[in-house]
């Protein structure tokens, strides 16, 4: 059996850029002096001269994208997620949400899987913080194919767009002909009858895993990839959870404010269902190898498998 391929989204961010701007000369990067990290050097390569590393002012970025984007650019700011949306949330909210600008942030290094790098710069709240700035689109791809479908669609959509990705390298699951990426609009990997479960960024091929082994136990999972979180699809999520009457939401990051709770806002004002989040409970994380993280958390797919078991159970 050939390996399955593994290829870490903030990779694919830099890709994609590189490929984007071979297209778009409007399109300008601005990094954090860690172009290095979130893979932004590759589009410094093949552009220097529309990539700008502002330093170490993530803030003083933010605002300075702000103004070009006023100018007929497109620019995409960079930097870790705990910088990208925590230490910047006000300049996000202010200079780009509020005028409602056409600026992108690409936010790599989310969730407790940076690892080693620990709590400080393990963001568990970007989705919570970022959904609650009006007209911010919310995206958190699942894999190398979603993440450069994603980028794509960011620059095409006239508006502020947040995009998350990771450290980790994860498996591509999308490498087929009928893959379409649509922002708001989830996608169903798996048809189910006994419980839906709706998965987002790394957590979606850890979900699928955990399917099967549900499988082998007689419960039949619905999974359903949500990459945006907003616009949530709500129709999908409806839908699903009237069918199977059960839900499960996992993702990799806070319990609080993230998939889960735009799950449960949609569900207990339009199609009351039982629903079991599945993240990081009301807590900071820590310094440890990003797989031993996943799993002491029970955000592998064994540990998604046992809480899911009980649930429907």
């Amino acid at each position: 059996m050939s390996e399955i391929k593994k290829i870490a989204t903030r990779d694919s961010y830099g890709n994609a850029l590189a490929e984007l701007g071979k297209e778009h000369e409007d399109l300008i990067v601005l990094d954090a002096d860690l172009a290095g990290a979130t893979k932004t050097c590759v589009f410094q390569k093949a552009f220097p001269e529309r990539h700008w590393d502002i330093g170490i002012a993530e803030c003083n970025m933010t605002g300075i994208a702000a103004g070009i984007s006023t100018c007929g650019k497109v620019p995409f700011i960079s930097s870790f997620a705990m910088f990208a949306a925590g230490r910047n949330y006000e300049q996000v909210r202010n200079a780009i949400g509020y005028p409602h600008l056409n600026v992108k942030i690409g936010a790599t290094h989310a969730g407790i899987s940076v690892g080693e790098d620990g709590a400080s710069h393990q963001c568990l709240e970007d989705l919570a913080l970022m959904r609650e700035i009006p007209g911010m689109i919310v995206i958190n791809p699942a894999d190398d194919i979603e993440a450069k479908a994603a980028v794509k669609a960011a620059y095409e959509h006239v508006g502020p767009v947040y995009l998350r990705f990771g450290r980790l390298a994860v498996p591509v699951i999308n490498d087929h002909p009928d893959y379409k990426f649509e922002i708001g609009k989830g996608i169903v990997l798996k048809e189910g009858t006994d419980v839906s479960i709706f998965a987002t960024g790394l957590e979606v091929c850890e979900a699928i895993e955990a399917a099967k082994m549900l499988e082998a136990d007689g419960i039949n999972a619905e999974v359903i990839n949500i990459h945006t979180i907003k616009p949530l699809d709500e129709e999908l999520v409806i839908a699903s959870a009237t069918k199977t009457g059960k839900v499960v939401t996992v993702e990799e990051h806070s319990t609080i404010g993230g998939l889960g709770s735009a799950v449960c806002e949609v569900l207990a004002e339009k199609a009351p269902t039982k629903v079991l989040r599945i993240g990081v409970e009301d807590r900071f994380g820590e310094s440890g190898p990003a797989l031993e993280l996943l799993h002491k958390y029970e955000l592998d797919a064994e540990g998604i498998y046992k809480k899911v078991k009980a649930f429907v159970k």
